[in-house]
């Protein structure tokens, strides 16, 4: 029971620390000029970057395929330094500067992408996750409008389930990139002797290990958590807790986050900003952080019971039930909340 509590608290902590870092960025980025579209209220935005997410998964098992992990290890590991680059250029001072850059925030950046090669300990790795999904969550949430949050929500949701029920293209890819010691999941050990170098069958946050997906490779399969936050359809463990960590896909944390970040930044309806130093918060971006940690409890109940699930259906579900109530409690009408109101 105490092994049960404290992963459910180590695993709430990363989200929360991902969910509030982006919520004290939403600002800092868009005065710094990161907002990444023209028309942020547009829906097809979401369709663009979920094609984006198709072609990169292309490109990552195209990479496995003819054994070029190299390149996929440095691909990530540059998208880490990119991301926590965007992260220190508006939190370092720029104190010294070469070229126009923050020559700190650089430095900063760097020195991420060097621990994650050289000493990918699973402290490294969370710590560059909480970054980059902090960081993630802010660029796409000053970029994408509440619709379009709501449209790549529900999408992602959809292809999470699909890609856990029905096909089997995660699982090659999850464990490729869980053998690289890449910040594309977060690691939550259970014993204090844990060491992630050490791993040699990384396990799922559903109870899956790689030697059973090697065993399933042909069958009626299992995925484990891949970049985009998929969960897993495993064998059920007799314990879920009879292991040394937990794994979390790291989109399970950033997409549910970008309604949060989204709601915060341009606030349909016009909610009041609430009294918090240092962070741009309203009651609808809080239901929806409310929403994902109940999302995030429920699935966590989930594992410790065995049962086998897709993460992202109940995350997301809980971060748009959330934000919905926050709106509802704030006075705003459904309609504006959705940001449907310039098509009715």
């Amino acid at each position: 029971m105490n092994r049960a509590l404290l992963a459910v608290a180590a695993t709430v902590g990363l989200f929360v620390l991902v969910q509030l870092g982006s919520l004290a960025l939403v600002q800092p980025f868009m005065d710094a000029g990161y907002q990444t579209v023209e028309d942020p209220s547009d829906p097809t935005n979401s369709l663009l970057y979920i094609g984006a997410i198709l072609v990169a998964t292309v490109v990552m098992l195209a990479a496995m395929r003819f054994g070029i992990d190299r390149f996929l290890q440095g691909l990530i590991v540059f998208a880490a330094v990119l991301l926590s680059f965007y992260v220190f250029s508006v939190v370092v001072p720029p104190v010294v500067t070469a070229g126009g850059y923050n020559v700190l925030a650089v430095a900063f950046a760097l020195a991420l992408g060097v621990g994650l090669l050289a000493y990918p300990e699973w402290y490294v790795i969370d710590a560059a996750g909480v970054v980059m999904g902090a960081g993630a969550a802010g660029l796409f949430g000053i970029s994408f409008g509440v619709l379009p949050a709501f449209v790549l929500l529900v999408v992602l949701a959809v292809y999470d389930a699909v890609s856990v029920y029905g096909t089997e293209h995660m699982l090659t890819l999850a464990s490729g990139v869980m053998d690289l010691r890449l910040p594309v999941l977060l690691v939550i050990p259970l014993t204090l002797s844990y060491s992630f170098l050490e791993e040699t069958g990384p396990e799922t946050l559903e109870g899956e290990t790689e030697e059973e997906t090697d065993d399933d490779e042909d069958g009626d399969g299992s995925e484990a958590d891949g970049p985009e936050g998929e969960g897993s359809e495993a064998e059920e463990p007799d314990d879920p807790l009879d292991r040394d960590a937990l794994f979390v896909g790291l989109g399970d944390a950033v997409i549910p986050t970008i309604l949060v970040a989204s709601a915060a930044f341009f606030r349909p309806g016009d909610p009041a900003l609430l009294d918090v130093p240092g962070l741009a918060v309203t009651a609808p971006a809080l239901g929806a952080i409310g929403g994902t940690i109940a999302g995030l409890l429920v699935l966590m109940w989930m594992v410790l019971k065995g049962r086998a699930h897709a993460g992202l259906p109940l995350l997301n579900g809980g971060a748009v039930a959330g934000y919905l109530l926050g709106a509802v409690l704030a006075g705003i009408a459904l309609v504006d909340a959705v940001g449907l109101t310039p098509y009715l």
